[in-house]
């Protein structure tokens, strides 16, 4: 049986006196973080909320983020975390998509709630998750803990216990359903894969609606270890609470590495506890990586790749592998091999596995894979085949199964760990009345790896700057999706025979000079 609320009972049954979260002044044992997920289930069940319910939270790391993430399974309820930095219209879509019928928010994100007023048809209850009083006439999360606790309905195996929203090829967000086995699965490999027990101190720093961090959250739980927690990444706060509650194992992206050890107060801390780092979305650029062994000779770096659809970790490069030097350097450049439960190929354009050392599409399969996307039968048709996730990314693979990723088959871009599909920001460029014709892609950058890059074919007799197309994209959809440079064209886009714009015909000037055609 796989449950995610196993998870918490083992750590209760093992540890009840243990620490299980650290957020500011804030310290709890696991039986009182058990007994207050019991408690704010059973205020959920009082609401109305039943098993198959969609609950949305939209608030930035917390310890009450993280007891929400067992009550909902407790009742059988679907989580579905917000991305907070999504725009009100994307954010309204999920809402609506998923039919969520509960929503919780932190006073960071409670700008948006004149915007969707009006707008969330489905949602029932609005409840605030922030330290200070709520708006008039709001349930406070507090307020829940002082109901009765629920009995556990035993949600598990193949039950959805999320939908985790991601960028759609289309121009709209799907929901990646993540069942309890998924999830299970996917924290059994990380406790494996980063060596978590019961003497592990995880912090938060990456958003909590994040897989990547999500990963850590149920597989730290399992092995009874303890969860710190800061709001966001900001690197004196991370820095001082390492050193604080004297963590041990974190995961950031590469830009966020760098933020860290070129931070002219980094030399100020102890972080003498901290032994591993799992970096990811992006390759580790070889200054920082230097940077990084210097500032930390004794933490083992390891390089983690997956998607949503994975829960998301597909493969791991062990520390010894990140390296500049010695016999295990050139494996650096590898996202590393399969996960404990995971398979991987590499196929061609027929599906069909190529020899070792051959580029393809980087394949998947394990208990770890979706069950699909959420009302969207066609899409979950196109990537799931006999158990294999398509993965749309191309890659090859030694004789050792060290896979490297060499290109994106799908029109995607990773820009600071964050996921954006072109399409996403196309339809947002489309809706300015100036634009004739637009194409988004990726282009090398130094700092974020890639960044969103428009091309704009304008209408005849129109004019365009670049600021007015980024402050259009602002109100549109997230910051992060929006283009941080844009051309402009006088001749129409390259077209194939079927009529597509030849996305590779476009990239290929700025990638002149690299061996892969990402970053």
């Amino acid at each position: 049986m796989f449950s995610l609320t196993q998870g918490l009972r083992r750590a209760l049954q093992t540890r009840p006196n243990g620490p299980s979260t650290a957020f500011g002044t804030r310290r709890r044992t696991w039986e009182q973080t058990a007994d207050r997920a019991a408690r704010v289930a059973g205020a959920l069940t009082a609401l109305g909320i039943k098993r198959g319910d969609r609950v949305a939270i939209l608030a930035l790391n917390s310890d009450r983020y993280f007891e929400l993430m067992y009550a909902l399974p407790w009742i059988g309820a679907v989580m579905v975390p917000l991305n907070t930095r999504l725009a009100a219209p994307e954010i309204d879509h999920i809402l609506e998509n998923s039919g969520a019928v509960g929503l919780f928010i932190d006073a960071a994100m409670a700008h948006h709630l004149s915007a969707l007023e009006d707008r969330m048809a489905s949602v029932r209850e609005v409840i605030w998750l922030d330290d200070i009083a709520s708006p008039d006439g709001m349930l406070h999360y507090e307020d829940l803990t002082a109901y009765d606790a629920a009995e556990d309905v035993g949600a598990r195996d193949d039950d959805l216990a999320g939908l985790f929203y991601t960028g759609g090829t289309t121009g709209r967000s799907k929901g990646v359903m993540l069942t309890h086995t998924n999830l299970v699965v996917n924290a059994m490999n990380a406790v494996a894969g980063m060596g978590f027990d019961a003497d592990t101190a995880y912090i938060h720093s990456g958003a909590m609606f994040h897989l990547a961090d999500g990963a850590s959250t149920f597989g730290v739980t399992l092995a009874g270890g303890r969860h710190a927690f800061v709001p966001r990444f900001e690197p004196v706060e991370v820095l001082q609470t390492i050193a604080a509650e004297k963590v041990t194992h974190a995961q950031f992206v590469p830009t966020m590495i760098n933020m860290l050890v070129n931070h002219p107060r980094f030399g100020e801390f102890d972080i003498s506890t901290l032994r591993f780092i799992l970096y990811g979305a992006s390759p580790m650029p070889e200054g920082v990586l230097r940077k990084a062994l210097e500032a930390m000779p004794r933490v083992g770096m390891c390089h983690g790749y997956g998607m949503t659809e994975a829960a998301p970790i597909v493969t791991l490069l062990p520390p010894r592998y990140t390296t500049l030097s010695g016999p295990y350097a050139g494996r650096l450049k590898s996202c590393g091999q399969a996960a404990l439960t995971c398979e991987v190929k590499i196929v061609d354009a027929n599906r069909q596995e190529v020899p070792r050392g051959t580029p393809g599409e980087l394949a998947a399969r394990g208990a770890n894979i979706m069950k699909g996307y959420w009302n969207k039968p066609n899409e979950t048709d196109a990537v799931l085949a006999d158990g294999w996730y398509y993965s749309g990314d191309g890659a090859y693979m030694d004789n050792e199964g060290f896979v490297f990723i060499v290109d994106r088959l799908k029109d995607m871009i990773i820009s600071g760990g964050e996921n954006v599909y072109s399409a996403e920001v196309e339809n947002a460029i489309s809706l300015m009345p100036e634009v004739g014709e637009v194409a988004v892609i990726g282009v090398p950058d130094e700092r974020w790896g890639e960044r969103v890059h428009a091309i704009i074919v304008p209408k005849p007799g129109a004019t365009l700057t670049p600021e007015q197309v980024m402050e259009h994209c602002r109100e549109q959809i997230a910051g992060y999706k929006c283009p941080r440079s844009v051309d402009f064209r006088g001749e129409a886009l390259p077209l194939s025979g079927a009529g597509k714009v030849l996305k590779r015909e476009l990239r290929e000037p700025y990638w002149t000079g690299y061996t892969k055609a990402v970053n």
